[in-house]
C-alpha cells in the first residue's frame, strides 16, 4: 500500500551518522565535512538604489557561509547532507550597506525507503536587519555576537541541524539547539530585533527557548515519533506508521493546553499540515474521527482544510 505523495524505492540512504554516531555506509572518497546543502536566494523586488550585483554577491556569500562551514563534529557523506532552502527578501536598503527585510527558512529530511522528503522546519522571520559591505566574507564567532547577519544565519543553521537530529534520535539535537540559544544570549544587547523575549512572542528567542523547555517536550517527542516511528515505517507497515503518527500528534495536546497558539506549534503545523492531510485523508473513518478534533484544536488556522479533507 502506498501514498500518492510517497514514491517508494529501496535505494535511499539513511542518515546513519545521526542514528549511530558514525558513517558506516559512505566510502572515504565520498566524505565531506559540511552538513548543509542550502539553496539560497536573495531578492529585492522594490529596491532601485542598489546595484543588482550587490545582492548577487550577498547571495553567494550566504551560500558559502551556510554550506562551506563545518557546524558539527560529525562526518556526513554527500547523500546525507541536510537539504534546506533560504529565501531573503530585501524590503529596504538604507544606503549600500544596511538592509532590512525577511528571511524564510525551510529544511527537509528523507523518508526511509523512499524518494520523498518530509518538511521539518518552515519559518518566516520578518525581523531581519543587517549590515554587509559588498565583497566581504561573512564571519562568525560562536563566542560572541559579531554582527546580525552572521548571527541570524548561524542561529538558523543550528536550528536546522538540531531539529533534523531530533527527527532521527530522541532529543539528539540538544547540543545544536543549545548553540542556537547561546547565539540568542550573545545578541541580547546588540540592538537588533528578533532576539529579545520582550519584543515579540514569535521570534528567534522564543523559537529555541520554547523548544528546549519542559513544557514543549511533547513537541520534541513528536518530532522523533512522527518521523522515526511514523514516516520511516510507512514502506513496511502503513497502518502502524499512521497510528504512531496520530499518537505523536495527539500527545502534543498537553503542550497546547498550557500554551495554546504557541509559536512553536504554529511553526510545526506550517510545515506539516498539508502532509498530515495527505496522509490521513485515505485513512479509516475511525482514524480520522479520532484525529480531526485534535488537529482543529492545535491548528485553528487550518480548520477548514481539515474539515474538507478528513470529515
Amino acid at each position: 500500500m502506498t501514498l500518492e505523495f510517497l514514491s517508494l524505492h529501496p535505494s535511499n540512504l539513511f542518515k546513519t551518522c545521526v542514528l549511530f554516531g558514525a558513517i558506516v555506509l559512505a566510502s572515504p572518497s565520498k566524505m565531506t565535512a559540511q552538513e548543509l546543502n542550502c539553496s539560497v536566494q536573495v531578492i529585492a523586488p522594490q529596491i532601485a538604489n542598489v546595484e543588482p550585483s550587490v545582492f548577487e554577491s550577498l547571495e553567494d556569500g550566504i551560500r558559502e557561509f551556510m554550506n562551506g562551514r563545518r557546524w558539527t563534529n560529525d562526518n556526513f557523506s554527500f547523500d546525507e547532507l541536510i537539504e534546506c532552502t533560504m529565501q531573503i527578501t530585501i524590503s529596504e536598503a538604507i544606503g549600500n550597506t544596511r538592509f532590512s527585510g525577511s528571511i524564510q527558512i525551510q529544511s527537509n529530511r528523507p523518508v526511509f525507503n523512499s524518494d520523498y522528503n518530509t518538511p521539518v522546519l518552515f519559518v518566516l522571520d520578518g525581523d531581519f536587519e543587517f549590515e554587509w559591505v559588498n565583497g566581504t566574507s561573512i564571519l562568525f564567532n560562536p563566542g560572541q555576537h559579531r554582527d546580525n547577519l552572521s548571527s541570524v544565519l548561524a542561529y538558523y543553521s543550528y536550528m536546522i541541524i538540531g531539529m533534523d537530529y531530533d527527527s532521527f534520535g530522541l532529543e539528539s539535537g540538544s547540543e545544536y539547539l543549545l548553540k542556537a540559544q547561546t547565539i540568542v544570549a550573545n545578541a541580547q544587547n546588540a540592538g537588533g530585533s528578533g532576539w529579545k523575549a520582550s519584543q515579540s512572542k514569535q521570534n528567534r528567542y522564543w523559537l529555541v527557548e520554547n523548544y528546549l523547555s519542559q513544557t514543549f517536550r511533547p513537541l520534541r517527542l513528536c518530532m522523533y515519533n512522527y518521523h522515526r516511528k511514523g514516516f520511516d515505517l510507512l514502506y513496511d507497515d502503513i497502518e502502524t506508521a499512521r497510528l504512531n503518527i496520530a499518537d505523536a500528534l495527539i500527545e502534543m495536546r498537553s503542550t497546547n493546553r498550557i500554551r495554546p497558539g504557541s509559536y512553536n506549534l504554529q511553526v510545526f503545523f506550517l510545515a506539516k499540515h498539508d502532509e498530515i492531510i495527505k496522509l490521513f485523508a485515505p485513512a479509516s473513518e475511525a482514524e480520522r474521527v479520532r484525529l480531526l478534533p485534535v488537529l482543529k484544536q492545535m491548528d485553528p488556522g487550518n480548520i477548514s482544510k481539515y474539515d474538507n479533507a478528513l470529515m
